[in-house]
């Protein structure tokens, strides 16, 4: 039987941490037990694909199961059999589930707090991006340099910076580019870079 170092690490692992707990006097076999428990009671009905993360061009291999009743998304984990990332995610593919539509907690609604308030109100899409799209051409307004000290004209913006999504094809960021560097903006960036 062959073991992989990393095998060897988590085993180890394990082990230590069960000696140690078990030397306090901590059982903690009805946790494991309950934790097994729910595990087989969520995948009972699960039928498991495999899918790529899209956060970013590395291609990180997933395990989606979902429930084959409903279709809805209950675990998303990384791919171990996957030769890029063997089972591991960073943190944004970990989150990954957070963006699907399984979950309960997601945003689909705008939510607007007033400034000195502390409730949050339902507005519709329309006033939203009419009220981002204010607030961008305000500040642009105010931060616009049309010449610089050498009485060269310049035309930018250095009071927005732009911080790209990796989660959008070319042709999306292409747009995005003509967008921000058509407003003037100097200060444009990637989260991959983060």
């Amino acid at each position: 039987m062959s073991v992989t170092r990393r095998e060897f690490f988590i085993v180890s692992g394990l082990v230590g941490a069960g000696m140690a707990l078990s030397s306090l006097g901590v059982d903690v076999g009805p946790v494991k037990a309950f934790a097994d428990e729910l595990k087989i009671d969520k995948m009972k009905s699960a039928k498991t694909s495999t899918s790529v993360c899209a956060y970013c061009s590395v291609g990180c291999g997933l395990i989606v199961s979902a429930d084959s009743k409903t279709g809805n998304i209950i675990n998303i984990e990384g791919d171990s059999d996957h030769p890029i990332n063997e089972g591991a995610l960073c943190a944004k593919g970990a989150s990954l589930f957070q963006t699907t539509a399984s979950n309960p907690n997601r945003l689909t609604k705008v939510l607007y707090r007033a400034p000195y308030s502390d409730k949050w109100q339902e507005k519709p899409w329309d006033w939203a991006i009419s009220e981002i799209a204010k607030k961008v051409k305000a500040t642009r307004d105010a931060g616009f340099v049309e010449k610089n000290d050498k009485g060269q004209v310049v035309n930018r913006v250095e009071n927005i910076a732009h911080l790209g999504s990796s989660n959008i094809d070319n042709e999306e960021i292409a747009a995005l580019n003509i967008l921000v560097r058509s407003l003037g903006l100097v200060y444009i960036d990637h989260q991959a870079r983060i």
